[in-house]
This record gives structure tokens, C-alpha cells and sequence, in this order.
């Protein structure tokens, strides 16, 4: 298999391009399946329409496949509508069930209703149950294409079955065990079974200690039980331990990306609008409930500005530092909350480890309300002509604001995830405005304080 590297990527590309144009069709062939599958992808999505259409000719469905699920959604729901009817359905036909399922799944009703009606009965049916689970489940993302075995059978016939129905599997460095009502009762790797005497029975290499997840888990769960077992695959089981699918590695990334970009959504108050493909008054409407509740809220910054209005007036020199009080208080508490939300997610965060965070937290605050403080209340002296108490305000608010802001990073989305709500959802802008407020009040009420001696 050639791989394409920078010395000679531009150089192979261009060649097969060249062959498409001159419709040269065995050396297109011959050059193009030499490549890995993600270079194929990036060559046939420089195609125009034209071009393709050469492609779907010249491609074998079952070799076109690979180069499907190579591609993004947009791509690959544009291209298979410009496909053959016929050899659309064939490729989904040969596609692993989980990602059929996963690309119907995003098309209207009608379409799917469509090519549902037109694929194999039995590959449908497998499509239609991966279907039926509510999204980000277990069962929405296994697929049911995996090899089994039963405790009674002996490892020579296992490797003689694994020779025919390997190459249909999603995996066969797992095989599951299952007894007579398909119930699940342990897992035999490849290696074990590579290196037991053939004569030997199952059950005496199996282990039966097995890990699994239900159909309804989560997927983020799911990835985390591949994550902290260092698993190929996880077997799916149903309310009565049936093995009804499995959840591979490279599914696991999927979901991992999915989370990672939902959680960046929730964290900056754009969730469902970081999709580039999306309009912008889609995307506009997705922003604005957020930052309607964020401006009401934000309207507490200007109150509390009012109500010292007789502190500015006697000393209005404190209105330069509202700005860095106000940014620093927020820069501050987004970088508590990304910090707890990622330990969140990854399931860090029992009773010690709570405790241990909101210690650690409150030393950072400490630590960087000191610094900042200190270096703050110095360049003030510079601004204000040597005022030391301008400078002294300036700096024992910043330090306290800091040791504050810091603290409401870390509690807020931990109190959010104690309610049962997406901590995520404790987002940037929300930190953000808060630690604000909170800020303000305290440079006011320490300004305030002191006037007397300013």
C-alpha cells in the first residue's frame, strides 16, 4: 500500500488526476487502491461532479465504500445523491451496520424510508434497531457485525469459523461467548486463542470476566470504560445480559470528538452553533437566548457601578482599573471552570477529590491573587503620580477578587453537576458575568472602605 508522504504527495496526486482525465481506467485502478483509504478521500473529494462520476464507474461499491466513510457527513450525503440509485444502496449494503445507521440517521424520513426499502432485508433490519435507540447510547453507535462462540465449542473450530466470518466482522481481536439463551458469559481474546491447543474447549481459555455496557449507557460512559480498560471493543448487552452489538475504539473517537465539540458549544454559550454548516440566522438564533439571559444579568454590572456613584465622584481616577477588575475576575474563572468541567467529564471528582480541587483552588486564587495584585497595585503608582492608597485599593481588590473568581470557577459548575445539569452548561459568558459583578462589589466596597484616605 503506497502512503502518500510531502515528498511525493502533489506529485502522485497529480499523476492520478491525470488518469481520470485521459479515463485511463486500469492504471486509475491500479494507482488509486494502492493508496491508504484516508489519501483516497482526500484525492476524490478534489473531484468535481464530473469526475466522480468516472470514479463511481471505475470503483467496485464494496472499494468505494472505503472511501465513503472516509468522509464528512455534508460530503457523504452529498455525493451518494449523486450516485446511482442503485449503486448507493450497495455500498450502504456492504457498510458496517452502526455506520449506515449513523449516516441515515441524519438524512430526512423519506430518504431513509427510501433506501431502507431498496437495501438487503437483513442488513435493513439490523440498520432499523440501531435506529430505534434514543441518540447517544450505546445502542445508536454499536454495531452487530462480531464473531461469538459458545463454552462448549473447541478452538479448532472456532479459528475455522473465524477464517469465514472474519472478514465481515468489525473486529475479531475479541470473540464473545454466549450460552444457549445468548446471554453473554465471557470473552476470548485473538491472542489466547492463537496460542491454545486446538483440541482445547472454550470455556477453559475464555475469561469470564467480562466488561460491558447496556444498550441505554451513555456514550460518553462508554468511551470512558474503553478509555480506563484499555479495550479494542466493548460488548453491548440488553436488560436481560443478550449480546445484542458491540462498541469499537474507533467509534469511541467519534463520540470522543462529538462531546469534545458539545462541550466546547456549552462552555462558550454556542451550543448546536459551532457547526460551520449551519446559516447565520440558524446560528444567531442558537446564540441569542444566552446572551439575552447574559445581558439581563450584565445589567447588575451598571446598578452596582450606580450605586457608588458617590465613591467615583470623590475619586474618579478609580474608573480607569472597572476594566481590569472586571476582565481579570472573568479571565480567572474560565480557567477554574475549563479546569473542572474536564475533571467532570473524566469522572475525576468523588468526595476526596472535591475537596482536594476547591484546596487546590483556593492556594491557585492565593498564589495568583498575590502576584497580580502586587504587580497591578506597582503600574498604578506610575498611572496615579505615587498615589499609594489608589494603588493599595487596586492591588488587596485584585487579590481578592482573584482568590473569589477563582472559587466560583470551580464551585458553580460542581454545584450545576450536583443538580444532574450538564456542568458544561455553567458557561464561559456565565462565569464570565458573574465573577464580573462579584469583581466590581468588591472594588467598590474596599474602595469605599478607604475614601476617607485618599
Amino acid at each position: 500500500m503506497v502512503k502518500l508522504n510531502h515528498e511525493n504527495r502533489q506529485e502522485y496526486t497529480d499523476y492520478i488526476l491525470q488518469l481520470l482525465t485521459d479515463k485511463n481506467r486500469s492504471k486509475f485502478r491500479e494507482y488509486f487502491l494502492e493508496l491508504h483509504p484516508t489519501d483516497q478521500v482526500e484525492i476524490f473529494e478534489l473531484l468535481e461532479e464530473e469526475t466522480r462520476q468516472l470514479v463511481y464507474s471505475y470503483l467496485t461499491p464494496d472499494e468505494m465504500g472505503d472511501v465513503f466513510q472516509g468522509l464528512e457527513f455534508e460530503n457523504q450525503k452529498a455525493y451518494i445523491l449523486e450516485m446511482d440509485r442503485a449503486y448507493a444502496v450497495e455500498i450502504l449494503n456492504i457498510l458496517p451496520s452502526d455506520e449506515a445507521a449513523d449516516f441515515l440517521g441524519k438524512l430526512d424520513d423519506s430518504t431513509v424510508k427510501d433506501f431502507l426499502g431498496k437495501m438487503d432485508k437483513e442488513e435493513a433490519q439490523e440498520v432499523k434497531e440501531l435506529l430505534a435507540y434514543p441518540e447517544e447510547t450505546a445502542g445508536a453507535i454499536m454495531t452487530t457485525e462480531y464473531v461469538v462462540t459458545s463454552v462448549s465449542e473447541k478452538v479448532d473450530s472456532v479459528m475455522q469459523r473465524l477464517r469465514r466470518e472474519g472478514p465481515n466482522a468489525e473486529t475479531i481481536y475479541y470473540l464473545y461467548v454466549i450460552d444457549k439463551n445468548e446471554k453473554l458469559v465471557g470473552v476470548l481474546s485473538l491472542r489466547d486463542l492463537i496460542i491454545a491447543q486446538l483440541e482445547q474447549q472454550v470455556e477453559d481459555i475464555m475469561s469470564s470476566q467480562v466488561v460491558s455496557v447496556t444498550v441505554l449507557t451513555d456514550q460518553e460512559e462508554v468511551a470512558n470504560t474503553i478509555k480506563n480498560y484499555d479495550l479494542l471493543a466493548v460488548p453491548v448487552t440488553d436488560d436481560q445480559g443478550r449480546l445484542v452489538g458491540i462498541v469499537t475504539v474507533d467509534d469511541v473517537i467519534d463520540v470522543l470528538e462529538d462531546e469534545a465539540t458539545e462541550d466546547f458549544g456549552e462552555i462558550s454559550a454556542v451550543k448546536g452553533a459551532v457547526d460551520l454548516e449551519i446559516g447565520a440566522l440558524e446560528a444567531s438564533r442558537k446564540r441569542l437566548p444566552w446572551l439575552v439571559l447574559l445581558l439581563f444579568i450584565g445589567m447588575f454590572t451598571a446598578r452596582i457601578i450606580g450605586s457608588f456613584e458617590a465613591t467615583l465622584e470623590e475619586a474618579a481616577m478609580l474608573a480607569f482599573f472597572i476594566p481590569l477588575i472586571a476582565g481579570m475576575a472573568g479571565n480567572t474563572g474560565i480557567q477554574s471552570l475549563a479546569v473542572v468541567v474536564r475533571g467532570l467529564t473524566l469522572g475525576k471528582f468523588d468526595k476526596d477529590g472535591v475537596i482536594h480541587l476547591i484546596k487546590r483552588e483556593t492556594l491557585t486564587g492565593l498564589i495568583m491573587g498575590l502576584v497580580c495584585g502586587a504587580i497591578v497595585a506597582l503600574i498604578s503608582q506610575i498611572i496615579t503620580h505615587g498615589n499609594l492608597v489608589i494603588g493599595f485599593i487596586i492591588g488587596v481588590s485584585l487579590f481578592c477578587t482573584l482568590i473569589v473568581a477563582t472559587l466560583a470557577g470551580a464551585i458553580i459548575p460542581l454545584i450545576i453537576n450536583r443538580l444532574k445539569i450538564d456542568p458544561a452548561v455553567a458557561s464561559g459568558p456565565f462565569i464570565t458575568t458573574i465573577n464580573d459583578i462579584l469583581g466590581l462589589m468588591i472594588y467598590f466596597s474596599i474602595a469605599t472602605a478607604l475614601l476617607q484616605y485618599l
